[in-house]
């Protein structure tokens, strides 16, 4: 034979295989695509895979599950989640802002936003935050009341100044009396 009738044979024999159905034995992924089968959502992939922590392929779902839907409250809430846990703290507060004023009385982009902003350091504004959260959620979430307990705290305990890293000595004045003394 040649060549050209070999290439054609084969050719012909992979058009051919591309239009039966998938062999369910079969090692191999199926061909083709079933455009009658019902679509995935891809919130719900995004969701799964953020529990298995492959947030890298989370956020990719959540791209997907923009173009299909559109950036809505739940879609920019899950990009923010998974740039939050990507560890890009600008991305994760812009997308989480978004969130929050396109819904203010969506709760989990509320906790979301203050989970941030206690990364960042900004703990009085995170408190703010967790307060709408646990207000959005009328106090329900256990989650929700904890993350605001600790941003709560953390602010009361860096209210207080923290001593300078200076050194001391304990000087004797007479019989039982010292003075505390610097010695820088």
């Amino acid at each position: 034979m040649q060549p050209i009738a070999i290439a054609a044979l084969l050719l012909l024999t992979g058009c051919a295989a591309l239009g039966s159905r998938p062999d369910p034995a079969s090692p191999f992924a199926p061909r083709g695509i079933d455009r009658r089968a019902e679509t995935v959502d891809q919130l719900e992939v995004g969701h799964r895979l953020m529990a298995a922590r492959e947030y890298e392929l989370a956020l990719q779902s959540f791209y997907l599950s923009a173009a299909e839907r559109g950036l809505d409250v739940d879609v920019l809430t899950a990009l923010g989640s998974a740039n939050l846990r990507l560890g890009r703290l600008g991305q994760a507060e812009a997308l989480l802002r978004r969130a929050v004023a396109q819904d203010e009385g969506f709760a989990p982009a509320w906790n979301n936003l203050g989970v941030v902003l206690m990364e960042r350091g900004e703990v009085a504004e995170a408190s703010r935050v967790f307060r709408r959260a646990v207000a959005a959620d009328d106090g329900v979430s256990e989650t929700l009341r904890a993350n605001l307990a600790l941003a709560l705290a953390k602010m009361e305990v860096s209210s207080y100044p923290l001593p300078d890293k200076e050194s001391f000595a304990l000087v004797r004045r007479g019989r039982g009396d010292y003075l505390v003394q610097r010695t820088d």
